[in-house]
Protein backbone atom coordinates (compact mmCIF):
# COMPACT_ATOMS: atom_id res chain seq x y z
CA UNK A 1 0.00 0.00 0.00
CA UNK A 2 1.12 3.24 -1.03
CA UNK A 3 0.20 6.10 1.39
CA UNK A 4 3.26 8.13 1.19
CA UNK A 5 1.85 11.38 0.27
CA UNK A 6 -1.28 11.35 3.12
CA UNK A 7 -1.16 14.19 4.93
CA UNK A 8 -0.32 14.16 8.64
CA UNK A 9 -3.07 15.79 10.80
CA UNK A 10 -1.53 18.09 13.40
CA UNK A 11 -1.63 17.09 17.23
CA UNK A 12 -4.49 19.74 17.80
CA UNK A 13 -6.28 21.25 15.24
CA UNK A 14 -7.59 24.62 15.33
CA UNK A 15 -11.42 23.73 13.62
CA UNK A 16 -12.68 27.38 13.54
CA UNK A 17 -11.84 28.07 9.81
CA UNK A 18 -11.75 25.13 7.89
CA UNK A 19 -10.70 24.61 3.87
CA UNK A 20 -12.22 21.98 2.29
CA UNK A 21 -11.11 20.62 -1.19
CA UNK A 22 -13.59 18.63 -3.39
CA UNK A 23 -16.55 19.87 -1.24
CA UNK A 24 -19.21 18.44 -2.69
CA UNK A 25 -18.14 15.30 -2.93
CA UNK A 26 -19.90 12.69 -0.68
CA UNK A 27 -18.12 12.53 2.44
CA UNK A 28 -16.89 16.27 2.25
CA UNK A 29 -20.37 17.06 1.93
CA UNK A 30 -21.43 15.61 5.17
CA UNK A 31 -18.38 16.93 7.20
CA UNK A 32 -18.65 20.16 5.80
CA UNK A 33 -22.75 19.95 7.14
CA UNK A 34 -21.39 19.13 10.68
CA UNK A 35 -18.51 22.04 10.96
CA UNK A 36 -21.39 24.52 9.81
CA UNK A 37 -23.42 23.20 12.62
CA UNK A 38 -20.98 23.65 15.13
CA UNK A 39 -20.47 27.28 14.28
CA UNK A 40 -17.24 26.96 11.98
CA UNK A 41 -16.71 29.08 9.15
CA UNK A 42 -16.50 26.90 5.84
CA UNK A 43 -15.25 27.50 2.47
CA UNK A 44 -14.51 25.05 -0.01
CA UNK A 45 -13.80 24.27 -3.99
CA UNK A 46 -14.72 22.15 -6.57
CA UNK A 47 -14.51 21.11 -10.36
CA UNK A 48 -18.22 21.63 -10.73
CA UNK A 49 -21.73 22.97 -9.45
CA UNK A 50 -23.80 20.59 -7.34
CA UNK A 51 -26.63 20.16 -5.23
CA UNK A 52 -24.47 19.55 -2.44
CA UNK A 53 -22.58 22.66 -3.10
CA UNK A 54 -25.47 24.39 -3.47
CA UNK A 55 -26.55 22.93 -0.35
CA UNK A 56 -23.44 23.85 1.67
CA UNK A 57 -23.95 27.79 -0.03
CA UNK A 58 -27.33 28.11 1.37
CA UNK A 59 -26.50 27.63 4.61
CA UNK A 60 -23.50 29.55 5.02
CA UNK A 61 -20.45 27.85 3.48
CA UNK A 62 -18.55 29.99 0.78
CA UNK A 63 -17.64 27.67 -2.16
CA UNK A 64 -15.31 28.26 -5.32
CA UNK A 65 -16.00 26.06 -8.30
CA UNK A 66 -12.45 25.63 -9.82
CA UNK A 67 -9.36 25.11 -7.62
CA UNK A 68 -6.92 28.32 -7.15
CA UNK A 69 -4.57 29.31 -4.72
CA UNK A 70 -7.22 32.22 -4.14
CA UNK A 71 -9.76 30.01 -2.74
CA UNK A 72 -8.00 30.00 0.27
CA UNK A 73 -9.27 33.04 1.56
CA UNK A 74 -12.82 33.02 0.28
CA UNK A 75 -13.90 33.77 3.96
CA UNK A 76 -11.29 36.96 4.03
CA UNK A 77 -8.67 35.30 5.83
CA UNK A 78 -6.51 32.41 6.02
CA UNK A 79 -8.16 29.10 7.12
CA UNK A 80 -7.11 27.15 10.00
CA UNK A 81 -7.14 23.54 8.30
CA UNK A 82 -7.31 22.33 5.02
CA UNK A 83 -9.14 19.02 4.23
CA UNK A 84 -8.35 16.73 1.11
CA UNK A 85 -9.03 13.74 -0.20
CA UNK A 86 -5.43 11.41 -0.79
CA UNK A 87 -7.57 9.45 -2.84
CA UNK A 88 -8.99 11.44 -5.05
CA UNK A 89 -7.45 15.18 -5.17
CA UNK A 90 -3.46 15.26 -6.90
CA UNK A 91 -0.77 16.88 -5.14
CA UNK A 92 0.19 19.44 -7.01
CA UNK A 93 -3.41 20.84 -6.25
CA UNK A 94 -3.03 24.69 -6.28
CA UNK A 95 -5.06 25.21 -3.18
CA UNK A 96 -2.63 21.94 -1.34
CA UNK A 97 0.19 23.40 -2.28
CA UNK A 98 -0.26 27.14 -1.14
CA UNK A 99 -1.87 25.36 2.26
CA UNK A 100 1.73 23.98 2.14
CA UNK A 101 3.97 27.01 1.87
CA UNK A 102 1.43 29.20 4.19
CA UNK A 103 2.23 26.26 6.76
CA UNK A 104 -1.90 25.58 7.60
CA UNK A 105 -2.47 22.32 9.30
CA UNK A 106 -3.15 19.82 6.84
CA UNK A 107 -5.72 16.43 6.98
CA UNK A 108 -7.25 14.08 5.59
CA UNK A 109 -11.51 13.65 5.31
CA UNK A 110 -10.74 10.47 7.89
CA UNK A 111 -8.39 13.05 9.83
CA UNK A 112 -11.17 15.67 10.44
CA UNK A 113 -13.89 13.38 10.91
CA UNK A 114 -11.95 11.58 13.72
CA UNK A 115 -11.38 15.33 15.32
CA UNK A 116 -15.02 15.91 15.29
CA UNK A 117 -15.85 12.13 17.01
CA UNK A 118 -13.59 12.83 19.79
CA UNK A 119 -15.92 13.41 23.21
CA UNK A 120 -18.43 10.56 21.62
CA UNK A 121 -19.40 7.08 22.32
CA UNK A 122 -18.15 6.32 18.59
CA UNK A 123 -20.37 3.76 16.52
CA UNK A 124 -18.37 2.89 13.37
CA UNK A 125 -19.12 0.45 10.73
CA UNK A 126 -17.06 -1.34 8.08
CA UNK A 127 -16.87 -4.00 5.54
CA UNK A 128 -16.54 -4.64 1.58
CA UNK A 129 -20.02 -4.27 1.18
CA UNK A 130 -22.65 -2.83 3.13
CA UNK A 131 -21.19 0.38 4.83
CA UNK A 132 -24.18 2.94 4.04
CA UNK A 133 -27.32 0.77 3.94
CA UNK A 134 -26.13 -0.35 7.70
CA UNK A 135 -24.95 2.89 8.89
CA UNK A 136 -27.88 4.86 7.79
CA UNK A 137 -30.27 1.67 9.30
CA UNK A 138 -28.48 2.22 12.49
CA UNK A 139 -28.84 5.69 12.46
CA UNK A 140 -32.62 5.61 12.00
CA UNK A 141 -32.95 2.98 14.40
CA UNK A 142 -31.18 4.96 16.93
CA UNK A 143 -33.50 8.05 16.15
CA UNK A 144 -36.44 6.14 16.86
CA UNK A 145 -34.90 5.10 20.22
CA UNK A 146 -35.30 8.30 21.14
CA UNK A 147 -31.58 9.37 20.82
CA UNK A 148 -30.18 12.31 18.45
CA UNK A 149 -26.75 10.95 16.91
CA UNK A 150 -24.21 12.71 15.36
CA UNK A 151 -23.91 10.87 11.80
CA UNK A 152 -21.43 10.90 8.52
CA UNK A 153 -22.65 8.04 6.22
CA UNK A 154 -21.73 7.92 2.46
CA UNK A 155 -25.50 7.85 1.10
CA UNK A 156 -28.67 10.46 1.21
CA UNK A 157 -31.06 8.91 4.19
CA UNK A 158 -34.55 8.72 2.27
CA UNK A 159 -36.11 10.07 5.35
CA UNK A 160 -33.38 12.42 6.97
CA UNK A 161 -32.55 13.82 3.26
CA UNK A 162 -28.93 14.50 4.19
CA UNK A 163 -26.19 12.25 4.75
CA UNK A 164 -24.66 14.45 8.52
CA UNK A 165 -25.84 15.83 10.85
CA UNK A 166 -24.54 17.66 14.20
CA UNK A 167 -26.55 15.62 17.23
CA UNK A 168 -27.67 16.66 20.96
CA UNK A 169 -26.85 13.21 21.59
CA UNK A 170 -23.35 11.45 23.25
CA UNK A 171 -23.25 8.67 19.71
CA UNK A 172 -21.59 9.47 16.85
CA UNK A 173 -22.32 6.83 13.98
CA UNK A 174 -20.33 7.10 10.95
CA UNK A 175 -19.10 4.60 8.00
CA UNK A 176 -15.25 3.54 8.11
CA UNK A 177 -13.92 3.31 4.82
CA UNK A 178 -11.19 0.70 3.96
CA UNK A 179 -10.05 1.79 0.53
CA UNK A 180 -6.80 3.85 1.44
CA UNK A 181 -6.56 2.18 5.30
CA UNK A 182 -8.46 5.65 6.55
CA UNK A 183 -10.57 3.80 9.04
CA UNK A 184 -7.00 3.39 10.91
CA UNK A 185 -7.70 7.07 11.85
CA UNK A 186 -10.76 6.18 14.55
CA UNK A 187 -10.94 5.16 17.90
CA UNK A 188 -14.30 3.18 17.97
CA UNK A 189 -16.64 2.06 21.27
CA UNK A 190 -19.03 0.07 18.95
CA UNK A 191 -16.82 -1.28 15.39
CA UNK A 192 -18.53 -3.64 13.32
CA UNK A 193 -17.34 -5.52 9.97
CA UNK A 194 -20.18 -6.64 7.79
CA UNK A 195 -17.47 -8.36 5.26
CA UNK A 196 -14.39 -8.76 4.13
CA UNK A 197 -13.60 -9.47 0.25
CA UNK A 198 -10.67 -8.88 -1.19
CA UNK A 199 -10.95 -5.41 -3.15
CA UNK A 200 -9.27 -1.76 -3.94
CA UNK A 201 -5.89 -4.31 -4.53
CA UNK A 202 -5.15 -1.06 -7.08
CA UNK A 203 -3.93 0.24 -3.41
CA UNK A 204 -2.95 -2.81 -1.16
CA UNK A 205 -1.56 -4.60 -3.65
CA UNK A 206 -2.58 -8.50 -2.23
CA UNK A 207 -5.83 -9.75 -0.80
CA UNK A 208 -3.67 -10.34 2.24
CA UNK A 209 -2.68 -6.51 2.57
CA UNK A 210 -6.11 -6.06 2.45
CA UNK A 211 -7.60 -8.62 5.41
CA UNK A 212 -4.90 -6.78 7.38
CA UNK A 213 -6.44 -3.34 7.61
CA UNK A 214 -9.33 -4.88 9.10
CA UNK A 215 -7.63 -6.84 11.82
CA UNK A 216 -5.55 -3.23 12.93
CA UNK A 217 -9.15 -1.84 12.33
CA UNK A 218 -10.02 -4.49 14.98
CA UNK A 219 -7.23 -3.32 17.22
CA UNK A 220 -8.57 0.32 17.76
CA UNK A 221 -11.59 -0.49 19.63
CA UNK A 222 -11.27 1.84 22.93
CA UNK A 223 -11.36 -0.53 26.35
CA UNK A 224 -14.90 -1.66 27.22
CA UNK A 225 -16.09 -1.53 23.47
CA UNK A 226 -17.07 -4.38 21.10
CA UNK A 227 -15.98 -6.00 17.48
CA UNK A 228 -19.06 -7.05 15.90
CA UNK A 229 -18.85 -8.93 13.09
CA UNK A 230 -20.81 -10.79 10.45
CA UNK A 231 -20.79 -14.72 11.15
CA UNK A 232 -22.21 -15.55 7.83
CA UNK A 233 -18.91 -14.37 6.18
CA UNK A 234 -16.22 -16.30 6.70
CA UNK A 235 -13.29 -13.55 6.71
CA UNK A 236 -15.36 -11.12 8.89
CA UNK A 237 -15.69 -14.49 11.41
CA UNK A 238 -11.85 -15.22 10.91
CA UNK A 239 -11.07 -11.23 12.00
CA UNK A 240 -13.20 -11.65 14.80
CA UNK A 241 -11.73 -15.09 15.73
CA UNK A 242 -8.20 -13.22 15.58
CA UNK A 243 -9.18 -10.56 17.45
CA UNK A 244 -10.68 -12.45 20.46
CA UNK A 245 -7.61 -14.26 20.28
CA UNK A 246 -5.33 -10.66 21.08
CA UNK A 247 -8.63 -10.00 23.99
CA UNK A 248 -10.92 -7.88 21.61
CA UNK A 249 -14.26 -8.40 23.00
CA UNK A 250 -16.03 -9.77 19.74
CA UNK A 251 -19.85 -10.33 19.40
CA UNK A 252 -21.80 -11.83 16.30
CA UNK A 253 -24.61 -11.65 14.24
CA UNK A 254 -26.29 -13.95 11.66
CA UNK A 255 -28.50 -16.53 10.84
CA UNK A 256 -29.28 -19.32 13.54
CA UNK A 257 -26.87 -21.87 10.63
CA UNK A 258 -24.10 -19.44 11.23
CA UNK A 259 -24.28 -19.06 14.85
CA UNK A 260 -24.02 -22.73 15.27
CA UNK A 261 -21.32 -22.94 13.28
CA UNK A 262 -19.10 -20.40 14.91
CA UNK A 263 -19.70 -21.48 18.74
CA UNK A 264 -16.66 -20.13 19.95
CA UNK A 265 -17.59 -16.43 19.14
CA UNK A 266 -20.57 -15.05 21.69
CA UNK A 267 -24.00 -14.54 19.32
CA UNK A 268 -25.43 -11.14 20.11
CA UNK A 269 -27.76 -10.97 17.48
CA UNK A 270 -29.59 -14.06 15.70
CA UNK A 271 -31.87 -14.25 13.34
CA UNK A 272 -34.41 -17.20 13.89
CA UNK A 273 -37.09 -16.11 11.16
CA UNK A 274 -36.90 -13.93 7.83
CA UNK A 275 -39.61 -13.42 5.43
CA UNK A 276 -42.38 -11.45 3.57
CA UNK A 277 -44.33 -10.90 6.99
CA UNK A 278 -41.54 -9.46 8.37
CA UNK A 279 -37.82 -10.78 10.30
CA UNK A 280 -37.55 -12.20 14.40
CA UNK A 281 -34.07 -11.41 15.81
CA UNK A 282 -32.92 -12.76 19.24
CA UNK A 283 -31.19 -10.16 20.97
CA UNK A 284 -28.18 -11.65 23.66
CA UNK A 285 -27.63 -7.74 25.06
CA UNK A 286 -27.58 -6.96 28.98
CA UNK A 287 -28.65 -9.51 31.50
CA UNK A 288 -31.74 -11.36 29.63
CA UNK A 289 -31.94 -12.03 26.20
CA UNK A 290 -35.12 -10.42 24.39
CA UNK A 291 -36.64 -11.50 21.39
CA UNK A 292 -37.32 -8.22 18.35
CA UNK A 293 -39.75 -8.41 15.90
CA UNK A 294 -39.52 -5.72 12.47
CA UNK A 295 -40.49 -5.41 8.89
CA UNK A 296 -38.04 -4.51 6.31
CA UNK A 297 -38.96 -2.46 3.37
CA UNK A 298 -35.72 -2.44 1.05
CA UNK A 299 -35.91 -6.58 -0.15
CA UNK A 300 -33.19 -8.92 0.21
CA UNK A 301 -31.27 -11.10 2.79
CA UNK A 302 -27.94 -8.70 2.31
CA UNK A 303 -30.08 -6.49 3.68
CA UNK A 304 -31.63 -8.29 6.69
CA UNK A 305 -27.94 -9.42 7.40
CA UNK A 306 -27.43 -5.51 7.56
CA UNK A 307 -30.36 -4.79 10.01
CA UNK A 308 -29.34 -7.38 12.58
CA UNK A 309 -25.45 -5.48 12.72
CA UNK A 310 -27.62 -2.15 12.88
CA UNK A 311 -29.87 -3.36 15.84
CA UNK A 312 -26.74 -5.01 17.49
CA UNK A 313 -24.62 -1.93 17.59
CA UNK A 314 -27.38 0.33 18.49
CA UNK A 315 -28.33 -1.67 21.57
CA UNK A 316 -24.16 -2.31 22.64
CA UNK A 317 -24.42 1.77 22.33
CA UNK A 318 -26.86 1.46 25.18
CA UNK A 319 -30.31 2.14 23.10
CA UNK A 320 -33.29 0.78 23.61
CA UNK A 321 -33.93 -2.98 21.60
CA UNK A 322 -37.64 -2.39 21.51
CA UNK A 323 -36.96 1.05 20.09
CA UNK A 324 -34.71 -0.05 18.02
CA UNK A 325 -36.51 -2.62 16.62
CA UNK A 326 -39.36 -0.02 15.72
CA UNK A 327 -36.62 2.55 13.96
CA UNK A 328 -36.16 -0.54 11.06
CA UNK A 329 -39.32 -0.88 10.80
CA UNK A 330 -39.64 2.83 9.62
CA UNK A 331 -36.21 2.50 7.33
CA UNK A 332 -37.27 3.44 3.96
CA UNK A 333 -34.01 3.32 2.83
CA UNK A 334 -31.12 5.19 1.17
CA UNK A 335 -30.51 7.15 -2.54
CA UNK A 336 -29.04 4.50 -4.93
CA UNK A 337 -29.88 1.76 -2.51
CA UNK A 338 -32.77 -0.49 -4.33
CA UNK A 339 -33.78 2.78 -5.23
CA UNK A 340 -37.13 3.33 -6.82
CA UNK A 341 -36.75 5.97 -10.02
CA UNK A 342 -40.45 5.38 -10.74
CA UNK A 343 -43.11 3.59 -12.63
CA UNK A 344 -43.92 3.47 -16.37
CA UNK A 345 -47.67 4.71 -15.73
CA UNK A 346 -49.15 3.85 -19.33
CA UNK A 347 -48.35 2.74 -22.58
CA UNK A 348 -46.93 -0.43 -24.24
CA UNK A 349 -44.13 -1.14 -20.97
CA UNK A 350 -46.73 0.19 -17.95
CA UNK A 351 -45.91 -1.40 -14.89
CA UNK A 352 -42.62 -1.52 -16.05
CA UNK A 353 -40.02 -0.55 -12.61
CA UNK A 354 -37.13 1.35 -12.78
CA UNK A 355 -35.18 1.03 -9.72
CA UNK A 356 -31.07 2.22 -9.30
CA UNK A 357 -28.14 0.92 -7.08
CA UNK A 358 -24.79 1.63 -6.23
CA UNK A 359 -23.62 -1.64 -6.41
CA UNK A 360 -20.45 -2.23 -8.25
CA UNK A 361 -18.05 -5.00 -7.06
CA UNK A 362 -19.33 -8.69 -7.80
CA UNK A 363 -21.07 -9.20 -4.77
CA UNK A 364 -23.12 -6.32 -4.78
CA UNK A 365 -24.28 -7.07 -8.04
CA UNK A 366 -25.21 -10.54 -7.23
CA UNK A 367 -26.82 -9.65 -4.15
CA UNK A 368 -28.93 -7.03 -5.73
CA UNK A 369 -30.20 -8.90 -8.78
CA UNK A 370 -31.04 -11.88 -6.11
CA UNK A 371 -32.86 -9.58 -3.99
CA UNK A 372 -34.89 -8.30 -7.21
CA UNK A 373 -35.52 -12.05 -8.40
CA UNK A 374 -37.21 -12.56 -4.41
CA UNK A 375 -39.16 -9.33 -5.11
CA UNK A 376 -40.53 -10.36 -8.48
CA UNK A 377 -41.37 -13.73 -7.36
CA UNK A 378 -43.00 -13.23 -4.02
CA UNK A 379 -44.89 -10.71 -6.33
CA UNK A 380 -46.29 -13.55 -8.00
CA UNK A 381 -46.22 -12.58 -11.58
CA UNK A 382 -44.52 -13.17 -15.04
CA UNK A 383 -42.04 -10.19 -14.40
CA UNK A 384 -38.11 -10.33 -15.48
CA UNK A 385 -35.26 -8.86 -13.90
CA UNK A 386 -33.51 -6.80 -16.49
CA UNK A 387 -29.85 -5.07 -15.70
CA UNK A 388 -28.21 -1.96 -17.31
CA UNK A 389 -24.29 -2.28 -15.48
CA UNK A 390 -21.45 0.02 -15.93
CA UNK A 391 -18.31 -1.54 -14.47
CA UNK A 392 -16.35 0.73 -12.70
CA UNK A 393 -12.44 1.17 -12.63
CA UNK A 394 -10.40 -0.85 -15.11
CA UNK A 395 -8.10 -2.87 -12.45
CA UNK A 396 -11.20 -3.80 -10.84
CA UNK A 397 -13.06 -4.99 -13.89
CA UNK A 398 -9.96 -7.10 -15.20
CA UNK A 399 -9.24 -8.29 -11.65
CA UNK A 400 -13.33 -9.57 -11.78
CA UNK A 401 -14.75 -9.74 -15.33
CA UNK A 402 -15.76 -13.74 -14.22
CA UNK A 403 -17.43 -12.96 -11.39
CA UNK A 404 -18.91 -10.31 -12.87
CA UNK A 405 -20.42 -12.03 -15.55
CA UNK A 406 -21.51 -14.71 -13.23
CA UNK A 407 -23.43 -12.45 -11.40
CA UNK A 408 -24.89 -10.76 -13.94
CA UNK A 409 -26.07 -13.98 -15.38
CA UNK A 410 -29.10 -13.84 -12.89
CA UNK A 411 -30.28 -10.81 -14.63
CA UNK A 412 -32.94 -12.08 -17.80
CA UNK A 413 -31.57 -9.39 -19.72
CA UNK A 414 -28.40 -7.18 -18.95
CA UNK A 415 -27.14 -4.40 -20.78
CA UNK A 416 -23.57 -3.46 -19.88
CA UNK A 417 -21.89 -0.40 -20.61
CA UNK A 418 -18.26 0.29 -21.22
CA UNK A 419 -16.01 0.95 -17.78
CA UNK A 420 -16.18 4.18 -15.72
CA UNK A 421 -12.15 4.82 -15.57
CA UNK A 422 -12.95 7.37 -12.64
CA UNK A 423 -9.14 8.00 -11.49
CA UNK A 424 -7.50 5.68 -13.52
CA UNK A 425 -6.33 6.10 -17.55
CA UNK A 426 -7.98 3.24 -19.82
CA UNK A 427 -5.91 0.24 -20.44
CA UNK A 428 -5.40 -0.81 -23.60
CA UNK A 429 -7.33 -3.89 -24.87
CA UNK A 430 -9.65 -3.89 -21.98
CA UNK A 431 -13.53 -3.43 -22.42
CA UNK A 432 -16.43 -4.33 -20.85
CA UNK A 433 -16.71 -7.13 -23.31
CA UNK A 434 -14.31 -9.20 -21.08
CA UNK A 435 -17.42 -9.67 -18.91
CA UNK A 436 -20.07 -9.55 -21.74
CA UNK A 437 -18.14 -12.65 -23.50
CA UNK A 438 -18.26 -14.48 -20.40
CA UNK A 439 -22.28 -14.00 -19.30
CA UNK A 440 -24.34 -17.34 -19.93
CA UNK A 441 -26.12 -16.28 -22.70
CA UNK A 442 -27.84 -19.82 -22.58
CA UNK A 443 -29.43 -17.84 -18.98
CA UNK A 444 -28.95 -13.92 -20.37
CA UNK A 445 -30.01 -12.06 -23.31
CA UNK A 446 -26.93 -9.97 -23.30
CA UNK A 447 -26.10 -6.81 -25.15
CA UNK A 448 -23.16 -4.87 -24.93
CA UNK A 449 -23.38 -1.09 -25.60
CA UNK A 450 -20.18 1.17 -25.76
CA UNK A 451 -22.50 4.30 -26.35
CA UNK A 452 -23.46 5.62 -23.39
CA UNK A 453 -26.25 7.92 -25.39
CA UNK A 454 -27.90 4.59 -26.39
CA UNK A 455 -28.02 3.00 -23.50
CA UNK A 456 -32.00 3.68 -22.84
CA UNK A 457 -32.43 2.71 -26.39
CA UNK A 458 -30.64 -0.45 -25.66
CA UNK A 459 -32.73 -1.28 -22.62
CA UNK A 460 -35.79 -0.61 -23.94
CA UNK A 461 -35.09 -2.97 -26.77
CA UNK A 462 -34.42 -6.22 -23.96
CA UNK A 463 -37.42 -5.11 -21.84
CA UNK A 464 -40.90 -6.85 -21.08
CA UNK A 465 -44.14 -5.04 -19.98
CA UNK A 466 -43.73 -5.18 -16.18
CA UNK A 467 -39.86 -6.20 -15.57
CA UNK A 468 -38.16 -5.11 -13.10
CA UNK A 469 -35.21 -2.47 -14.56
CA UNK A 470 -32.09 -2.25 -12.80
CA UNK A 471 -29.25 0.35 -13.23
CA UNK A 472 -26.39 -0.68 -11.34
CA UNK A 473 -23.01 1.16 -10.81
CA UNK A 474 -20.86 3.33 -9.08
CA UNK A 475 -20.00 5.80 -12.06
CA UNK A 476 -22.67 7.64 -14.12
CA UNK A 477 -25.09 5.21 -15.29
CA UNK A 478 -26.98 6.44 -12.10
CA UNK A 479 -28.24 9.24 -14.51
CA UNK A 480 -30.25 6.69 -16.74
CA UNK A 481 -32.72 5.91 -14.53
CA UNK A 482 -35.16 8.84 -15.39
CA UNK A 483 -33.73 8.14 -19.20
CA UNK A 484 -34.74 4.96 -19.07
CA UNK A 485 -38.19 5.64 -18.11
CA UNK A 486 -39.03 8.00 -20.45
CA UNK A 487 -37.70 5.92 -23.37
CA UNK A 488 -39.66 3.16 -22.13
CA UNK A 489 -43.35 5.55 -21.63
CA UNK A 490 -42.42 6.75 -25.50
CA UNK A 491 -42.82 2.67 -26.21
CA UNK A 492 -41.51 1.11 -29.63
CA UNK A 493 -38.49 1.40 -31.11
Amino acid sequence: MNAENAPTPATEVDLSRVHLIGIGGSGMSGVAHILLERGATVTGSDVKDSLPVRTLRARGAKVAVGHDASNLELSGELPTAVVTSFAAIPQDNPELVRAREEGIALLRRSDLLGELMEGHTQVLFAGTHGKTSTTSMAVVALQEAGEDPSFAIGGQLNRAGTNAHHGGGGIFVAEADESDASLLRYKPDVAVVTNIEPDHLDYFGSAESYFRVFDDFADRVQPGGHLVVCLDDEHAAACGRRAQERGVAVVGYGTAKAAAAHPDLPAGAVITEEGPAGVRVELAVGEQPVSLDYTMAIPGHHMVLNSAAALLAGALAGADPQRLAAGLSGFTGVRRRFELKGTVAGGPFAGTRVYDDYAHHPTEVAAVLRAARDKVAAEGTQARVVACFQPHLYSRTQEFAEEFARALSLADATVVLDIFGARETPVEGVDSRIITDRIDRATTQVRYEPDFSAAAGAVRAVTRPGDLVLTMGAGTVTMLGDVILDALAQGGE
